[in-house]
């Protein structure tokens, strides 16, 4: 045999020695293999979050690794109870049911030869407890719990987020009796015909056979039981939602009164609260909480406390220093110093001794803060958490179910409102008393009034009411105009419907304000008002507002203000007992009510002394004006006194004050009219006389109606021809 080139002989070295490393690889990896299935396969469960190698339920062929699957997932044992959440008692048989049974008593189900319950989806606005429900479940029951979140499903390798699905399948029923619980499982489980990602159809699918393989056959007698959470349940492919996969769904709404009562008082067991605390109070305080919103609450309260408690002892510390300050002032009056014959104060100014005392109590503050010494327990027992605490902390934490559709409650109170002292009263009979006295109600069994329509002629102040009984009621308000809710996509106005109903009963008691209610509930003749062009938006909308109105999910507290001055045009159905029950009209003021809104009005106006504001509300030329129409006589005639007034003499110092006159006033009558016509006014006032005498025959006038308002609203001139002609374009009798 030749010998290699010295060039080739390094080569030659290197690549024998990577051969013998190669040999001796095999032989260890043969070694290993030999050994490794001699031992029986167990599989490690760890609290706490780490990586799980793949389960190896056979044998592989000597010499082969097997692959490694990073499935991250919770595996434990919760110490939750039911006693640690509040508010559940509406639901927790139905939990039992469907979860606690089958996992403590599976050979009942198997005596009786049935199957199980194999999945349940608790569903819920965010912050209703789903997750910390689940956690209870499995502490009540003593079963292993293994939690996983549906994003840390998705993998960006094909084929790697199913094999995660089945790893988690797997160690459930290895590790049966188990819960799986799978939060915010809507993320990986969407509708397959609407999804356009292949990899979440392949995820639905293997969740799909995995739940199905959940039988008490499969699993050796012990069960398995899928909890699910979402607050998006339509979002969730059908095929999940079907019996023998999420056999029950279990709503967990936004707590109301008495519920949040209940969760105030668990979360205080570890709270030092005031000996009289009023957890009804607070509990009626928080409408639109849920379980989250009231835990940061009492953290906000706490961090309240905690201020005011040191607020307390550095304003000690600052009067302790201010004493200390005054003792060093006096001691430095009686002292001095001898130099020479001479004898020489030596005291501190005044201003050096504020000084000084400022800073000690600088100095004491920072102490405090710095203090390493604990509290004792005498100086701790005094310290509480009070209800001005809570109080203080209520405006600071907004509400998830208020965070969007609510309006700020207006600053408008019954003062600003100068007259209407009869709607008034019918509106506080219909909304203050209610919410302010729900007990007086109940107990002569009447139910909660429905709705109220507040019509009459334009600028009456019909508005202004339902932001003053906002106001004055204190609940939470929605002020929905009647085009925002109308859009171009089927659908889409009647899921926003539903949407401001369910925002209200969320945070009930509620004042929802629809104004311009014609525009949004005509009548579905397809008339004048009706949907004429045939796509049938309007009526669609009419249909669930009648849905709504009607209570079918229960009001709760919810109360509908609406408000028109085209009460012809609204579908009758809306005006019936029950829906918007209540029909309040809202007239043109007399001259005293004119009086008290001028009064009302000028209260911010620079008015001189010498407007006679009842002579003006009496004039003839004032008759037949609305409450705006005096706001804008107020307005005209400010305009007319800032004209006439010589700003140069102002400038130079001339002692003449702006102000409005009473000729002013006269001279604004010359360009404000009033803006509602006498036909106007014969047709709203025939209406009142016709709702005062039967409800129905209104409703048959108005949709017996041949000309709309539009038409019948005429000149002075014209209606001066005759007044027969007027009452047949209004035929309301």
């Amino acid at each position: 045999m030749k010998r290699a080139r010295s060039d080739d002989e390094p080569l030659g070295q290197a690549a024998a020695t990577i051969g013998a490393g190669n040999a001796l690889n095999r032989a260890m990896q043969q070694t290993y293999a030999h050994a490794a299935a001699d031992k029986k396969v167990v599989k490690k469960v760890k609290s706490g979050r780490h990586k799980i190698k793949k389960a190896v339920l056979h044998e592989d062929p000597p010499g082969l690794d097997a692959p490694e699957s990073d499935v991250r997932f919770v595996v434990e044992r919760p110490g939750a109870r039911y006693s640690d959440m509040g508010g559940i008692q509406v639901i927790l048989q139905e939990i039992r049911e469907l979860i606690e049974y089958p996992l403590t008593h599976p050979e009942i189900y198997v005596h009786l030869g049935v199957e199980p319950p194999r999945g349940v989806l608790l569903h819920g606005p965010p912050g209703t407890g789903k997750s910390m429900l689940a956690h209870a479940i499995a502490g009540e029951c003593g079963a292993t719990f293994l939690k996983i979140s549906a994003p840390e499903v998705v993998s960006g390798m094909s084929g790697e987020s199913e094999q995660k699905v089945r790893a988690l399948f797997d160690e459930a029923i290895a590790c049966a009796p188990s819960i799986v619980f799978i939060d915010e499982i809507d993320a990986i489980t969407p509708k397959r015909e609407t999804s356009a990602r292949g990899m979440e159809k392949r995820i639905v699918a293997q969740l799909l056979t995995s739940i199905d393989s959940l039988s008490l056959e499969n699993t050796g007698g012990k069960p398995v039981v899928l909890i699910g959470a979402t607050n998006r349940p339509d979002a969730l492919d059908s095929a999940l939602r079907r019996a023998g996969r999420f056999d029950r769904e279990i709503s967990l709404g936004i707590p109301d009164e008495e519920a949040r009562e209940k969760i105030l008082r668990v979360l205080a067991r570890k709270m030092t609260l005031e000996g009289d605390f009023d957890f009804a109070t607070l509990a009626r305080r928080t409408p639109g909480y849920v379980g989250a919103d009231l835990v940061s609450l009492t953290k906000e309260a706490a961090v309240g406390a905690v201020n005011r408690i040191f607020t307390t002892i550095n304003e000690a510390n600052k009067v302790a220093g201010e004493i200390d300050a005054s003792n060093v002032l006096d001691a430095s009056e009686a002292s001095g110093t001898i130099v020479g014959n001479e004898v020489m104060d030596v005291e501190m100014t005044p201003d050096q001794v504020t000084e000084q005392g400022v800073d000690e109590t600088r100095s004491a503050a920072d102490d405090l803060r710095a203090q390493v010494k604990p509290f004792t327990e005498a100086q701790l027992a005094p310290l509480s958490i009070t209800m001005a605490d809570f109080e203080a902390a209520i405006p600071k934490v907004q509400p998830s179910s208020k965070r969007e559709g609510f309006a700020t409650i207006p600053d408008v109170s019954w003062d600003d409102i100068g007259a209407l002292r009869e709607v008034r009263d019918e509106l506080s009979l219909a909304v203050l008393q209610p919410i302010a006295h729900p007990e007086r109600f109940a107990a002569l069994g009447l139910s909660m009034p429905a709705g109220v329509l507040l019509y009459g002629p334009p600028g009456c102040g019909k508005t202004l009411l339902a932001k003053a009984i906002a106001h004055e009621s204190g609940a939470n308000f929605i002020s929905i105009k009647g085009p925002e809710l109308l859009d171009k996509y089927v659908g889409e106005s009647e899921r926003s419907v539903r949407q401001v109903f369910q925002r209200a009963r969320a945070s009930s008691p509620c004042v929802i304000f629809f104004d311009e209610l014609d525009a949004l509930a005509p009548r579905r003749s397809g008339g004048s008002g009706g949907d004429a062009g045939g796509n049938g938006v309007s009526e669609r909308v009419v249909n669930q507002l009648l849905t709504e109105l009607d209570g079918l999910d229960g009001r709760r507290n919810v109360f509908v203000i609406a408000a028109t001055n085209r009460p012809d045009i609204i579908d009758s159905a809306m005006l019936r007992p029950g829906r918007l029950d209540k029909l309040l009209y809202v007239p043109l003021p007399e001259a005293s009510e004119r009086y008290q809104i001028l009064k009302t009005i000028s209260v911010k106006c620079a008015i001189a002394s010498s407007v006679q504001l009842e002579a003006i509300a009496a004039d003839y030329r004032c008759e037949g004006f609305s409450g705006a129409d005096l706001s804008a006589l107020v307005r005209e005639a400010g305009i007319t006194a800032l004209r006439e007034t010589d700003f140069s003499k102002l400038e130079a110092g001339a002692t003449t004050k702006m102000g409005i006159e009473h000729h002013h006033f006269i001279s604004a009558f010359d360009r404000v009219f009033p803006s509602v016509s006498r036909a106007d006014q014969r047709m709203f006032d025939r209406m009142k006389k016709n709702l005062r005498k039967s409800r129905s025959s209104m409703i048959r006038s108005m949709n017996s109606a041949v000309e709309p308002l539009s038409k019948a609203v005429e000149g002075e001139s014209e209606v001066a021809q005759g007044d027969s002609s007027a009452k047949d374009d209004v035929n309301m009798t």
